[in-house]
């Protein structure tokens, strides 16, 4: 069974960094590609980054210049580097893995919290 575990979600103040860690297991890692997601309080769920298997990389305009999305595929990981956090950036962040059509994993998320 596919799984996709998150870690790296903790409290810190803003301004600081965090790293976000996504390692899949029973998957093809390299073929998919790969993003984060958030989900804050009463707003729905965003868009934050992707990259696709051959390291194109997206970031949402609302993280440009802040936060960073590589791979690893020889560990099966993706990595959301946060920087210069601010107290909007708090949310549970999703790691998902796509194919196609009807082929996507997510993970269970991770906590961010910014704040004084």
């Amino acid at each position: 069974q596919v799984q996709l575990v998150e870690s790296g979600g903790g409290m810190v103040q803003p301004g600081e960094s965090l790293r976000l860690s996504c390692t899949g297991s029973q998957i093809i890692f390299a073929l998919y590609r790969m993003a984060w997601y958030r989900l804050a309080p009463g707003k729905q769920r965003e868009f934050v980054a992707s990259i696709t298997s051959g390291d194109y990389a997206d970031h949402a305009d609302s993280v440009k210049g802040r936060f960073s999305i590589s791979r690893d595929n020889a560990k099966n990981t993706v990595i959301l580097q946060m920087n210069d956090l601010k107290p909007e950036d708090t949310a549970v962040y999703f790691c998902k893995a796509w194919l196609g059509p009807g082929v996507e994993y997510w993970g269970q998320g991770t906590q961010v919290t910014v704040s004084a």
